[in-house]
């Protein structure tokens, strides 16, 4: 079998990761594109996967529109070269449009209820939406499948990561100090239009860091006092550290999920929600989201306080955490067979 696997953004790579693994231990040839965003090439390359860059990401929603319609004629050009059985995307409006016209199955995994805009344009092209069991938003009844898990348990799950604490001196930290992570994003997607998160970085640091060293992942610039605390390191290790972080703090929702999935006290500020952090902080205690637009920041503050002020939180996390795990499944086994068995019917 011959699959065509579409890298977007740099969380696609460690969901997909694990998968090319295993399908090429099956026999299968599988082929990477990538699109040059963020980090995406530098993880491609660190987990040794070849991948041919179909270019930059777009700026804006004229950027986008334009990047859609470039993209989706690089990837014809790319099925019509390697003949895949099947392909396959996280979000996946581009692998969608290539495969419909192609004539070839497309199978996309998403979990994002607010990107309405590349949901309403991959939907109607794509054979298979794949979503967690909480994703909240309207699918195609004839094309949903759904699952018990999250995107992050692909590679968060304990048959795929195990935690090394050595792993923390690679950025500069100690394992006896605690530390807090925080994310900034440069809300450029298309699923962000109109939505922030924090509103004051700097007064928000000075309030953590009265308990805790704060590191901070930013995809944009920090302000010059913040800047000492830029996160420095292997990126691709950076599971390790939020697995022994006392919290993670910020406005990505993955790196949220990504710390709720291995035992982090999360908390996501953002004026959107999803629903996957709904049902981590609903049914399991793992995270929590603040979304109110003027006072999301303080109010996770408080949060974030109460939660470092307690010695017992970790041991607390973990029993969560385990609640959790016993109810999900592993996500790579599930990525697997299904884009086999879509690929399968290409025969």
């Amino acid at each position: 079998m011959r699959i065509l696997v579409d890298i977007t953004h740099p969380a696609h790579v460690h969901f997909y990761r694990n998968a090319i693994l295993l399908w090429r231990e099956h026999g299968h040839d599988v082929f990477a594109t990538a699109r040059r965003k963020d980090i995406t090439a530098d993880l491609l390359r660190a987990y040794s996967i070849e991948f041919e860059d179909l270019g930059a990401s777009g700026k804006g929603l004229g950027g986008l529109g334009l990047e859609l319609a470039q993209r989706v004629r690089k990837l014809r050009r790319v099925v019509r070269r390697v003949r895949p059985d099947v392909l396959t995307a996280i979000g996946g409006v581009y692998v969608a449009h290539a495969g419909w016209l192609s004539r070839k199955p497309s199978v996309i995994f998403y979990d994002t209820e607010n990107a309405w805009i590349s949901n309403f344009l991959t939907y109607p092209f794509c054979t298979a939406v794949c979503t967690p069991s909480c994703y909240e938003g309207w699918v195609p009844a004839s094309k949903h499948l759904t699952y018990r898990g999250y995107h992050e348990l692909a590679y968060t799950h304990p048959n795929r990561f195990t935690p090394d604490l050595n792993v923390l001196q690679s950025f500069g930290l100690q394992a006896e100090k605690p530390f807090v992570v925080m994310r900034l994003v440069s809300w450029a997607a298309a699923h962000d239009v109109r939505d922030h998160g924090f509103t004051g970085i700097e007064a928000a640091v000075r309030d953590l860091e009265r308990f805790a060293r704060v590191v901070i992942s930013s995809e944009g610039p920090l302000p010059k006092s913040l800047e000492n605390r830029r996160l420095e390191g292997p990126q691709e290790l950076v599971h390790h550290l939020l697995a022994f972080a006392s919290l993670y703090i910020g406005e990505s929702a993955t790196m949220a999920s990504e710390s709720a999935t291995l035992g982090t006290p999360a908390i996501f500020v953002s004026t959107s929600v999803r629903g996957y952090t709904n049902e981590q902080e609903e049914r399991y205690g793992l995270a929590f989201t603040f979304n109110h637009p003027r006072t999301a920041q303080m109010d996770a503050l408080i949060k974030g306080v109460e939660i470092l002020s307690n010695p017992d939180t970790k041991s607390r996390w973990q029993k969560r955490r385990r609640r959790m795990i016993a109810d999900k499944i592993d996500v790579t086994e599930h990525i697997v067979e299904v884009v086999e068995s879509y690929g399968r019917r290409d025969h």
